[in-house]
């Protein structure tokens, strides 16, 4: 099994590799976490049949866009999913959230 360190490394490394790191402002990829999330969002907009395949390649996009933004953020991806999950929790009570999709300000 491949590790996120692993995944980082092969992602910098293609980045290097083509001279981009210049091209990924944090505004450059706000932006294109935005359109490729968009394209994800485009495979449900009709009804519930979607190819899991191109569905698969668009959260990549996303996912790959998001970590390239970390880094250039010097972020560490980890951390940050850990300090909004408690975040969420402190939000998202279990005894007040279980079982229901209502936001937190009217719970």
């Amino acid at each position: 099994m491949i590790h996120m360190d692993e995944v980082k490394k092969e992602l910098i490394k293609f980045q290097e590799e083509r001279d981009w790191k210049k091209f990924h402002t944090p505004e450059n990829l706000a932006k294109s976490i935005s359109i490729e999330a968009a394209e994800l969002l485009e495979h449900f907009q009709w009804g519930k049949e979607y190819d899991i395949d191109e569905v698969a390649d668009e959260l990549a996009d996303v996912l790959i866009y998001s970590m390239y933004m970390a880094d250039s953020l010097n972020l560490d991806i980890k951390e940050i999913i850990l300090n909004k999950m408690k975040k969420n929790a402190i939000k998202y009570p279990v005894e007040k959230s279980y079982g229901v999709s209502t936001k937190y300000d009217s719970l």
